[in-house]
C-alpha cells in the first residue's frame, strides 16, 4: 500500500476541535508541547484557542489546524506505526506536512505560523477581506467571473484551484458580493462565502511571502524525509529541503493549486490517503483528482478504523 497524509487549511476550522482528537499518548504529548510553545511566543493559550470566539482571528486559526494536523499524524506514526509514502497540506496544512516530512520541527512550524497569521492579519486591517468558493464552473469561467467584477480598488483573485469545478476566490467583500451575484448567470451551482477574514493567496499577501521566506532562511536545514507535494506548483518534492521552505513562504501570495498535487499523488499510485483533523473535505475532494485512491478522513472514521484500512 502507498498512503499520503492529507492536511486542511483554513475554512475547514470548528469550535473545540483540538478537544475532539481521539485518545492517543501522541495526540496528549502534542497538545502539551503545543501548550509550551504557544505560551513562549505569546500566543493564544490551548485551552482558547479554539474557541468560536477565539477562531475569528486568522492566527488563531491556522495555528490551531497546524496543531491538530500534527497531533493525528503523530498518533499515526507513532502509536500506530502507519507512516507516509506523501504528505499535502492545504494552505497553511503545509506547515503540518512539513514537519512530518521533516523539513521542519513543530516549535518550528507553530513560531512560523503566528508570524504568518499576523502578518496576514496586518495586511488586510483597514479593508473588508475575504474568500469565497464557486462551485460549477472551470477555471476559464471564473477567470471571466473575476474579470467582470474587479475594479482597481476592489480586487478579486482565484486563490484556490481545488477540483476542475471548484474554485476559490479571494479579495475585496464588495467584489465578492458581486461574484455571488454574477456567478449563476454564469452557470455556477453554488457559491459559499467561507469562514475566512482575510483575502489569502493573491498579490495582497506578497509582503507576506517575502517576510516568511527571510524568517525560514535562519531555520535549520534538514534532510527531508517524505515527499512532499507544493502548494504553489502542484507538484512532488523529494530530498529538496529548499524547495519546501520555498513553497510554504511563497504559497501566501500564489494560487493553490490542489487539484493538481491530488492528480500527482495518484498517478504516483497512492492507494489511500488519510485526511488529518478537522473534516473531511480534502477526502471529499480526492476521488474528481484521483478516482483509484482510497481516502480516509480521521475525524469521520477514528484511528482505529484507519488502521483496518491497513489490516492492522
Amino acid at each position: 500500500m502507498t498512503t499520503a497524509f492529507l492536511y486542511p487549511g483554513q475554512g475547514s476550522q470548528r469550535p473545540g476541535m483540538l478537544h475532539a482528537l481521539p485518545a492517543s499518548p501522541a495526540i496528549t504529548r502534542t497538545l502539551d508541547e503545543a501548550a509550551g510553545v504557544l505560551s513562549r511566543i505569546g500566543a493564544t493559550g490551548l485551552d482558547s484557542l479554539n474557541t468560536s470566539v477565539a477562531l475569528h482571528a486568522t492566527t488563531n486559526t491556522q495555528l490551531a489546524l497546524v496543531i491538530a494536523g500534527v497531533a493525528a499524524a503523530r498518533a499515526l506514526t507513532q502509536d500506530h506505526g502507519l507512516h507516509p509514502d506523501f504528505v499535502a497540506g492545504h494552505s497553511v496544512g503545509a506547515f503540518a506536512a512539513a514537519v512530518t516530512a521533516g523539513v521542519l520541527t513543530f516549535d518550528e512550524a507553530l513560531e512560523v505560523v503566528h508570524l504568518r497569521g499576523e502578518l496576514m492579519q496586518r495586511v488586510c486591517a483597514g479593508g473588508e477581506w475575504g474568500m469565497g468558493a464557486v462551485l460549477g464552473l472551470s477555471v476559464r469561467e471564473v477567470r471571466t467571473l473575476v474579470q467582470q467584477v474587479s475594479t482597481k480598488d476592489d480586487c478579486l483573485w482565484i486563490a484556490n484551484i481545488n477540483a476542475p469545478d471548484q474554485i476559490v476566490l479571494s479579495g475585496a467583500v464588495v467584489a465578492l458580493r458581486l461574484a455571488e451575484s454574477a456567478a449563476p448567470g454564469l452557470g455556477a451551482r453554488r457559491w459559499q462565502r467561507l469562514d475566512v477574514a482575510v483575502a489569502s493567496h493573491c498579490p495582497l499577501q506578497e509582503p507576506v511571502a517575502a517576510r516568511l521566506a527571510g524568517y525560514l532562511a535562519d531555520v535549520p536545514r534538514r534532510r527531508q524525509q517524505v515527499p512532499y507535494l507544493t502548494n504553489v506548483r502542484g507538484r512532488r518534492i523529494r530530498e529538496d529541503t529548499e524547495a519546501v521552505l520555498d513553497d510554504l513562504a511563497r504559497s501566501v501570495a500564489r494560487t493553490v493549486r490542489w487539484y493538481d498535487a491530488m492528480r500527482v499523488i495518484g498517478e504516483l499510485g497512492a492507494t489511500h490517503a488519510v485526511q488529518m483533523p478537522p473534516g473531511r473535505i480534502l477526502a471529499r475532494l480526492l476521488p474528481d483528482a484521483a478516482p483509484a485512491t482510497r481516502p480516509i478522513a480521521v475525524d469521520e472514521s477514528g484511528l482505529g478504523r484507519v488502521m483496518q484500512a491497513w489490516g492492522r
